[in-house]
């Protein structure tokens, strides 16, 4: 416990309330539309921290809850028989992006979290719906695994390009929340081994990311509560809104 709380001694108070915060809102939005966890809270923490200091905090609450996401749906198999190359390719590129880039710090990292953020809010608002036939799936599956991978570990965000290819499989919705739990629980996996073994990830970022489940499992449940009684597409809509706009913010100020 020396470790945690000498953990947020360093972070101060403010700091520790943005992370407190940050992990409520974010598991609220997972809670509603399935995905949204990981990416807000690297683009809130990515204000305040380092994305190596942001990426390390989110790994626990990040894993569990996809675990817990991908676990019910009854598709699991089938889903695994389908996009194994793609988990597999998500999974080395990833490696070879820690490897070859890295999420060192500094403003390059920040900005390229910035238009991460802001180019899967612009997908997901004005994009058309895209569908991928199955005879495409054999060679773009692995290289939006790669891709995404590689942005990963760069960004902490795992969401482009593997989020769209996925809407695009014309998935049932049951399906398609199951695929993005097992997307993005590969994705956390590697996420954390790269920062392992850039020594980005020991007790204390560990404790501090065992910490922040508690806010981020509560702000789930909230957000499946919430998910019965307001309309998903509206939030939906409001979600890619509001990340766009910190996406411009991180991509321009740095």
């Amino acid at each position: 416990m020396n470790t945690l709380a000498d953990f947020y001694q360093n972070l101060g108070l403010a700091l520790s309330l943005l992370v407190i915060a940050t992990f409520v809102l974010a598991g609220l939005i997972k809670g509603v539309i399935g995905l949204g966890l990981p990416t807000v809270a690297m683009g809130l923490l990515g204000l305040a921290m380092a994305p190596s200091q942001a990426a390390a905090m989110l790994i626990i609450p990040a894993t569990l809850t996809n675990v817990w996401q991908l676990a019910f749906g009854g598709h699991l198999k089938g889903l695994l028989k389908r996009l194994w190359p793609m988990l597999l390719m998500i999974f080395f590129g990833t490696g070879v992006g820690t490897l070859w880039i890295g999420m060192a710090g500094g403003h390059w990292v920040v900005r390229g979290l910035g238009a991460a953020l802001l180019l899967y809010a612009l997908s997901g608002l004005f994009l058309p719906a895209m569908h991928v036939k199955p005879r495409h799936e054999t060679w773009l599956g692995p290289l939006c695994g790669l891709l995404t991978g590689v942005i990963t570990s760069a960004t902490g965000v795992f969401v482009i390009p593997a989020v769209p290819y996925m809407q695009a499989l014309g998935l049932s919705r049951d399906e398609l929340v199951q695929a993005l739990g097992l997307s993005f629980t590969v994705s956390t996996l590697a996420l954390a081994g790269g920062l392992l073994w850039r020594g980005a990830l020991g007790g204390g970022e560990l404790s501090a990311s065992l910490l922040a489940l508690i806010p981020a499992v509560l702000g789930m449940l909230l957000g499946q509560w919430l998910r019965q009684r307001i309309s998903a597409v509206l939030f939906k809509r409001a979600f890619f809104i509001g990340l766009g706009a910190l996406g411009a913010h991180l991509l321009i100020s740095g």
